[in-house]
């Protein structure tokens, strides 16, 4: 363990961190007023996650659309949206462009009401049928946030002008807190996708959120303007949004320094969130930690479809030295796909397999040797993590090699099936939504690497039970079957911060919000700036 102690002292030296997952260290100051109405501001995001946005901003066509919440957001608004005191707490799913719903069946039936009066930018209706359409072309879409509804046949249909109704062949009580990161969520005038067409549509969507697209360069810049007929009163505060992709944390911070944007989402370089901190020139918000990182092994091919290769890699994974050596400890550890800002967290799993070198050592022999290639998404911290990683897996006589990807290129590695450990995220809020729990491993998804129906099971009951104890006991469950079969390691609960320049507040941009892809989501109409 000598060469491993060395590599982490000497990261911790380029990674001193001030600030962890519990939000210690929040450089957030409060507003003077009230919000104030007018004026712009630019936004920052990673071109490896929510800057990348290349098959456009439909919510059936757009294949990255989890990591453009931000976008979609702020274009399409959303029936639901996720909510949380400014401390984070108490967070729940409400009802936005929705009026409200009823889970009927035990969860076999959901009746989603609209809202009265609603209209696209078009001036089209946003009815019951337009939202039937959205919903069906959105469950039928390669997009990697689409809905795993089991809907029964003819599951979506209308009841009148206003109410959506979905039928289900199972009860799936957690359909609502999984809708804010689904693309079900953004709906889309279906007489503009008609007139436009897909591809024009993609670049200039219409729908009825906060603000409209003014142009769209993929991957590049989004520039938005107030939509006046938003249904909210008074709402958007900004008279013009933009976003603007940009290559790193570090250049978005001199970036916000040099007072050429507002704002930055999922700021995960330490050394620089340390710096900002005591700076004192940027708001800082370290967001409640939902996510663990977690190694998928894809358990369908060598080496890892042999539980003694599975088995090895837990026992020379040592994810606290990681945390204490690289992060001071400001990360918390979870045995299992929940993190501490989210639902039904545990932090240890009965029968964990323990960091043993030792025992790594000698499966790896009994294996006749282990090679494994370890990949993950180019960001700071995943890549600091798989650094070390590849250490302490080496220390156990495994030969690792390591590689970093953009999201669009990540997402067509697992579709391969030929990848064979990635280091990636596995949670959400609820773990039955988004980048939850099912995303990565249940057998139908495509970023999974197991196929057990006993764990499919667990994680659909789990989803389907109106009783939040019950769900807690079953997760409990869940994790400790994955832990049993040595499916997948888990990690450092870790959530990124978003930065904003003086004078700029809103909820989930200045305040915390548990996130629910990786970065929070962020009320963009109700964001606002101190006018200069």
């Amino acid at each position: 363990m000598h060469e491993v102690s060395l590599l982490l002292a000497a990261l911790l030296v380029l990674a001193a961190c001030g600030g962890g997952g519990g939000g210690a260290g929040d450089v957030t100051a409060a507003p003077a007023g009230p919000p104030q109405r007018g004026g712009e501001i630019t936004v920052l995001e990673d071109t490896a996650f929510a800057g990348s946005w290349p098959t456009g901003l439909d919510p059936a066509t757009n294949t990255t659309g989890g990591a453009n919440i931000s976008q979609m957001s702020a274009i399409y608004g959303g029936l639901f949206q996720l909510q949380a005191n400014d401390d984070g707490s108490d967070a729940e799913v409400v009802p936005h462009q929705a009026e409200g719903y009823e889970l009927l069946d035990d969860g076999r039936t959901v009746r989603i009401t609209l809202r009265e009066g609603l209209r696209f930018t078009d001036g089209t209706a946003f009815d019951a049928e337009a939202v039937a359409f959205n919903f069906r072309r959105a469950i039928d879409s390669p997009c990697t946030c689409s809905p795993t509804w089991p809907l029964a046949e003819n599951g979506i249909t209308t009841d009148g002008p206003r109410t959506v109704v979905l039928r289900f062949t199972r009860p799936f009580a957690a359909v609502i807190n999984a809708f804010p990161v689904t693309n079900v969520n953004w709906i889309a005038s279906p007489t503009a996708l008609e007139q436009l067409g897909e591809e024009q549509f993609a670049i200039t969507p219409v729908a009825a959120g906060p603000f409209t697209v003014v142009s769209n360069q993929l991957s590049s810049e989004l520039v938005l303007e107030r939509n006046p007929e938003y249904f909210a009163e008074g709402l958007p505060y900004l008279d013009r949004l933009t976003f603007q992709s940009i290559g790193g944390d570090q250049p978005a911070y001199q970036a916000l320094l040099a007072g050429q944007a507002q704002a930055y989402e999922g700021l995960n370089t330490t050394p620089l969130l340390e710096q900002a901190q005591e700076g004192g020139r940027i708001n800082v918000t370290v967001q409640p930690a939902t996510s663990p990182y977690v190694v998928q092994l894809n358990t369908l091919a060598p080496p890892f479809d042999d539980p003694r290769a599975r088995e090895a890699i837990y026992h020379a994974t040592d994810f606290q030295a990681i945390s204490q050596g690289l992060f001071r400890g400001l990360y918390p550890v979870s045995q299992m796909f929940t993190g501490p800002g989210g639902l039904f967290h545990h932090e240890t799993v009965e029968g964990y397999p323990a960091h043993d070198p030792e025992r790594a050592r000698q499966l790896v022999t009994e294996l006749g040797g282990l090679t494994v290639n370890l990949g993950t998404l180019g960001n700071y911290v995943a890549e600091q993590v798989m650094t070390a990683l590849q250490t302490q897996w080496q220390e156990a006589g495994i030969t690792v090699h390591i590689e970093s990807f953009e999201l669009s290129t990540l997402v067509q590695e697992f579709n391969s099936g030929q990848w064979q450990s990635m280091l990636q995220t596995a949670g959400a809020w609820d773990p039955a939504a988004g980048v939850g729990v099912a995303f990565r491993f249940r057998s139908d998804s495509p970023f999974t690497g197991v196929q057990d129906p006993e764990l499919d099971s667990l994680l659909d009951t789990a989803a389907a039970s109106l009783d939040p104890a019950e769900r807690d006991r079953l997760y409990a469950e869940a994790g400790r079957h994955i832990a049993e079969n040595a499916y997948a390691p888990f990690g450092l609960a870790f959530a990124p911060a978003n930065l904003a320049t003086e004078g700029v507040y809103g909820p989930g941009l200045t305040t915390k919000v548990p996130p629910i892809v990786v970065n929070s989501p962020i009320r963009w109409d109700e964001v606002w700036r101190v006018p200069e």
